[in-house]
């Protein structure tokens, strides 16, 4: 597994957030679609606006504390979030 099971957890509990409908079911599914999607964890909320920034989306109707709302943006609970755009 290249995602920890809290990044998975995480994932799984709230994936319904981002998609209509779960996309997985199981840890290993889970896994296997944050590989396919390039899924990136982060260790702050810093690192969550300096990823939608060096990636050249449009933030403009988000701050720092707002963009952890975001449908993309799963927190892990423990200071990290993961990062999900497929």
């Amino acid at each position: 597994m290249q995602y920890d099971e809290k990044v998975l957890k995480a994932f799984l509990k709230e994936q319904t957030k981002l998609f209509p409908k779960p996309v997985a079911d199981t840890m290993e599914e889970a896994d296997d679609f944050l590989s396919e999607c390039l899924a990136v964890v982060v260790d702050s909320k810093k690192a969550v606006w300096d990823y939608f920034d060096d990636a050249g989306a449009d933030i403009s109707e988000f701050n720092q504390e707002n963009i952890l709302n975001a449908d993309e943006v799963f927190s892990v609970g423990d200071g990290r979030y993961l990062i999900v755009e497929c």
